[in-house]
C-alpha cells in the first residue's frame, strides 16, 4: 500500500477523528460523530483510499511501499 497522507494532512486527520469521536462517546453530537473513525485511520495508516481516485498525494516524499512519509 503507497502511503500517500503526509504530514500537515496527518495531523489534521488524526486529531479531526479524535474530536469527532470523542464528542459520539461522551453523546453530545451523537451516532454521525463515530464518523471520525474514518479521518483517525487514514492518519493512522498514511493511506487514503480516496485519494488515488482524485490523482492527490499529499506526502511529500512519495515514499511507497512499507516506507513512512516524513
Amino acid at each position: 500500500m503507497k502511503c500517500n497522507v503526509g504530514g500537515i494532512d496527518r495531523v489534521l486527520r488524526i486529531a479531526v477523528g479524535l474530536v469527532l469521536i470523542g464528542l459520539a462517546a461522551s453523546n453530545i453530537i451523537g451516532l454521525w460523530g463515530w464518523i471520525g473513525i474514518i479521518p483517525l485511520a487514514t492518519g493512522l495508516f498514511r493511506f487514503c483510499p480516496l485519494y488515488p481516485i482524485l490523482g492527490i498525494n499529499s506526502c511529500s516524499t512519495g515514499c511507497s511501499g512499507g516506507g513512512c512519509c516524513k
